[in-house]
């Protein structure tokens, strides 16, 4: 089985630094559809729900604070 990295962005939603992550609704071994939501974001102006940019096995979480992007390995 091989498994390759697919970069999630997350939108541009001003300073992230200062955005928490509220919920992280995955866990490697989890199956998802595209737009799945894998994790929400909240700022003092909205929430938003991060989707899966496609269909498969979550194989392994990375969340940045402070990053503009999280990785994530599919299979």
């Amino acid at each position: 089985m091989t498994t390759t990295a697919t970069e999630v962005r997350v939108p541009d939603i001003g300073a992230f630094e200062d955005v928490p992550i509220i919920e992280v609704h995955v866990k490697p071994g989890d199956q998802v559809n595209e737009e799945d939501p894998l994790i929400t974001l909240e700022s003092d102006k909205a929430t938003m729900d991060i989707p899966a940019p496609q269909s498969g096995q979550v194989v392994d979480i990375g969340v940045r604070s402070g990053m503009r992007s999280a990785p994530a390995r599919w299979s």
